[in-house]
């Protein structure tokens, strides 16, 4: 049988190749992403928890309550019932190593100052209603005016005038006393004869004054050079002769870490103006340190019968006077670490990485005496004689007669001279 033919069907066409897709362009590198800074610890809150107004005893609920002064205790006048507040660093967790520091850590009474906030504060009395008026650029403590009550501040308001912690006096009155009389008496040969006649030591007074504690967690970069001595001879006759001196000259480099604890700086602007030419301020920075460790968080009731002044500087006006101290303390510690340049060493450059700080208010006890000198030109001048009131550390200036001191230097010049005069005649 035969079979028919099939017709052919036609070839399916071959497909063309797909055209390619265009190749993306790379893609443009991400940029980068710029280092967030850590964000800086927040205020440590050290207010406590007493409210403004009557603050009264434990034990009997009296508000006659002062401190013993000699002691960090206080004493209620009415039932005679003693206690003594807990240490301030450790109440507050402030006894962790300085090492450990990183960023700025501040305590609520060391926040800045607000410029609206009023000095004078109104405290309304709890026990008979009335209001009394707070001056609290001079005290934190007032009696109430009806009832006789005492009224405490306590509260951290942001005019600098509650710190974080204060440092209770040791030094009686008597004592500061007598460490005056001493002082002044040693000094009376010289002394202007109106001060000898006015001169009243028993009128110091005890004030607390503001001071910033800071603890800093540092690196130090320092460079310079130092010479060690090779030889040493002289030359020339006579009057002459020189003293000449070799010495080989190294170029040093030091770099390390280092921490300060409790670095004590003043935070009143007026007691931190040094204007020599009509004060002497900086008679007060002469008599540290204090032992701030012993520092009790801050209790009006340690007030008693002194005034107090308040802080009116920020931390950031104070941080270059604090990075100056900071830098001395690395350039002595570097020059520490190299006895062996018995020339001396010249320190050419420094620099100074601050890793970590901790910045704490406090009121320091100082026994302070002033004499106001009006001198004949016209010209004025403030004097003052103060004492630690914890270690009894004295200092200060008293007004010096310059007749005399010209009398007694002309004096010695021509008894010097005679004497001089007598050894060449006779030998």
């Amino acid at each position: 049988m035969s079979i028919p033919d099939v017709p052919q069907q036609p070839g399916v066409p071959p497909v063309p190749p797909a055209a390619s897709a265009p190749v993306p362009p790379p893609a443009a590198p991400a940029a980068p992403v710029p280092p967030v800074a850590p964000a800086e610890p927040a205020p440590v809150q050290t207010g406590n928890e007493r409210r403004d107004g009557l603050d009264r005893c434990p034990k009997c609920g009296s508000t006659d309550i002062g401190p013993i002064v000699g002691t960090n205790k206080l004493r209620c006048a009415f039932c005679r019932f003693e206690w003594e507040p807990g240490n301030f660093n450790a109440a507050v967790g402030f006894d962790s190593p300085v090492g450990e520091l990183h960023g700025t850590v501040v305590t609520t009474g060391a926040g800045d100052i607000a410029a609206d906030v009023s000095n004078i504060v109104t405290l309304k009395c709890q026990g008979c209603g009335a209001e009394v008026v707070i001056n609290t650029e001079r005290q934190l403590q007032a009696r109430c005016h009806w009832c006789r009550q005492v009224l405490s501040m306590n509260t951290q308001i942001p005019n600098g005038a509650v710190p974080d912690a204060l440092l209770p006096f040791t030094v009686t009155h008597e004592q500061a006393v007598e460490h005056i009389r001493h002082f002044a008496g040693r000094r009376r040969t010289f002394a202007l004869k109106k001060f000898k006649q006015e001169f009243t030591p028993e009128n110091v007074v005890g004030v607390y004054m503001p001071y910033l504690l800071i603890d800093g967690n540092l690196h130090a970069d320092i460079a310079g050079h130092g010479e060690i001595k090779t030889r040493q001879y002289t030359r020339g006759t006579d009057q002459n002769r020189k003293t000449y001196y070799d010495a080989d000259v190294y170029q040093i480099t030091r770099s390390f870490d280092y921490t300060v604890d409790d670095l004590t700086i003043e935070s009143s602007s007026a007691r931190a103006n040094q204007d020599v030419r009509t004060n002497t301020n900086n008679v007060i920075n002469t008599i540290l340190p204090f032992d701030t460790k012993a520092a009790v968080g801050y209790d009006a009731r340690y007030m008693g019968e002194f005034t107090s002044e308040k802080r009116d500087l920020n931390v950031d006006a104070v941080m270059p006077v604090a990075r100056s101290q900071m830098l001395s303390i690395a350039r002595q510690k570097a020059t520490d670490s190299a006895p062996r340049y018995d020339r001396g060493i010249r320190w050419e450059s420094e620099a100074l990485d601050v890793k970590g700080t901790r910045w704490v208010s406090v009121l320091l006890p100082v026994w302070l005496y002033s004499y106001y000198e009006k001198k004949s030109n016209g010209s004025e001048f403030l004097h003052y004689i103060a004492v630690n009131g914890r270690t009894g550390e004295t200092m200060g200036s008293i007004p010096v007669s310059v007749p005399k001191l010209l009398l007694v230097s002309l004096t010695i010049g021509t008894v010097l001279e005679g004497v001089a005069l007598w050894i060449v005649a006779t030998f």
